[in-house]
């Protein structure tokens, strides 16, 4: 279970199987419909639930294998709920000639966490990218919604304290 579950499990699980069928509903009948229903479902519900790929490979008819296989191949589905702030770290060329590789092993240090998971607290989740297109201003990351360049270590640590004061400690 995610950090901070509530208890009130089925009725998630119920509103989210209900999300999921009026957004197959929408696009079924639509030629390639699976990728646009992937990001609609990950779009409402920050990610695709496991138990939602039968009621999409149904629905589209589709193997649940070939569901499964276009969610593990897309770095940008997640198959777990993120964490309230997501953190992507630049991982192409400009930005690991500008430093990124130290800058990411330090974020990794800080959160507690590798690339692709979220920290026992919920408050973090780490992704890679391959280019944000901020190479002027390698190593660039995001948070959230918002591009950050030129990003040192003590950098970052000021972004993090800025969203959570009390930041999260070195690990």
């Amino acid at each position: 279970m995610s950090a901070g579950h509530s208890g009130n499990g089925h009725a998630e699980s119920n509103r989210a199987a209900f999300e999921i069928d009026k957004i197959v509903a929408s696009v079924a009948d639509k030629p390639g419909a699976l990728m646009p229903v992937l990001h609609a479902v990950q779009d409402r519900l920050g990610y695709i639930p496991p138990d939602a790929v039968p009621t999409i490979a149904r629905a589209l008819n589709l193997s649940r294998a070939e569901v499964h296989g276009v969610i593990s191949f897309y770095h940008d589905f997640r198959s777990a709920p993120p964490g309230r702030n997501i953190i992507r770290v630049c991982r192409a060329e400009s930005c690991q000639a500008m430093g990124a590789i130290e800058l990411a092993a330090h974020i990794q240090k800080r959160l507690g966490i590798e690339f692709g998971q979220t920290s026992a607290d919920g408050g973090y989740t780490l992704e890679p990218v391959y280019c944000l297109g901020n190479c002027a201003c390698s190593p660039a990351i995001v948070v959230g919604l918002d591009i950050h360049g030129r990003v040192t270590p003590e950098r970052f640590d000021e972004i993090i304290s800025a969203i959570s004061p009390r930041g999260t400690e070195s690990r």
